[in-house]
């Protein structure tokens, strides 16, 4: 197994709900007219509480210093497990789940905060770049480790990252954050990229115009209901994850779906903010689904976290999770 270090600087950002009309210029450049922009890592989640945004440093460039966008303080690196060789976008998916005891759990072992974005082409680890040595040394062992460089993948230098480390002392993980489960059903998918530009009017109301109006009183109607959608262009690779609803509204043929036309239901971890600097939420949740074996999508956004698992799943993905729940303090 390959462990792909990629070369974007990333920056997670959060865009205040009533500030997004602010940054929608920059944002419709990054997500629709990419040859405009030098941006390769564009990500746009939407939640009920704001818009969290993934950008390397080309894209950033695009958004407006603003009262309302709030940068966390760090520069981030996205690892990719690959498989057989072959590029982070055209491997086949992992799975969080199957990459949560090899990659996750140690580095939640080593106190290492990680930031998950899945999308449908695979799984981006994101990791503090300062933490970059500790990640290397925890996970060299386990992993053939690469970086890209000017778009070549070359052997990355691991000399001199193995001084000065304690093993850690191992302990349990117990779900300590409030979990719940929204009653929409979601659609993990994507479209050819040359297909956009005849769905970009539908994808720009989605994503910034359809949490208003009507809408918004038939959400409010039904209280187990959120308002949940993710867009993603990296290295040329559209993802979309939204609810079924959503995906209706979209042409025949123009979504990617699986042959058996898969839903997923989210559980979805916090309570309150979650922040940055605590270690192992992903792990937390990604341990019991892997030791169940039980696939899973994994999205982090600036104040929560979400994990999509396949809706005939969700029952027994609650109870494992309340399982350890249970068994923490």
């Amino acid at each position: 197994m390959e462990l792909h270090i990629l070369e974007h600087s990333l920056k997670v950002a959060s865009i205040a709900k009533e500030g997004i009309q602010i940054c929608t210029h920059g944002l419709i450049k990054l997500a629709f007219l990419p040859s405009k922009t030098r941006c390769k890592f564009f990500s746009l989640t939407e939640t009920p509480e704001d818009y969290t945004i993934i950008v390397d440093e080309d894209g950033f460039k695009e958004l407006p210093q603003s009262e309302y966008l709030s940068v966390a303080d760090a520069t981030w690196l996205a690892l990719n497990v690959v498989s057989g060789g072959g590029s982070a976008a055209s491997s086949q998916p992992i799975g969080v789940t199957k990459i949560a005891k090899s990659v996750i759990a140690p580095l939640a072992d080593h106190n290492i905060s990680v930031f998950m974005l899945s999308t449908y082409q695979t799984d981006f680890i994101l990791v503090r770049e300062r933490d970059l040595p500790m990640v290397m040394h925890t996970l060299s062992s386990e992993f053939t480790l690469l970086r890209v460089v000017n778009g070549e993948t070359v052997a990355a230098n691991c000399s001199g990252v193995t001084n000065g480390f304690v093993k850690p002392k191992l302990v349990p993980r117990p779900i300590i954050h409030p979990l719940s489960s929204p009653s929409n059903m979601f659609c993990v998918t994507s479209l050819d990229p040359d297909t956009l530009p005849s769905v970009a009017t539908l994808l720009m109301d989605v994503m910034f115009y359809s949490s208003g109006g009507k809408e918004t009183g038939a959400q409010n109607e039904d209280s187990g209901h959120i308002r949940f959608f993710s867009f993603s262009l990296i290295e040329g690779y559209i993802s979309l994850v939204m609810d079924e609803q959503t995906t209706r509204r979209f042409p025949n043929n123009v979504l990617f779906t699986s042959a058996s036309g898969e839903l997923w239901k989210m559980v979805r971890i916090g309570g309150q903010p979650l922040g940055f600097d605590e270690c192992g939420i992903v792990a937390q949740i990604s341990e019991p689904l892997a030791t169940a074996d039980i696939p899973a999508y994994y999205i982090s956004t600036f104040k929560f976290d979400h994990a999509l698992v396949p809706e005939e799943n969700i029952q027994s993905v609650i109870g494992a999770l309340r399982t350890n729940e249970s068994t923490g303090q």
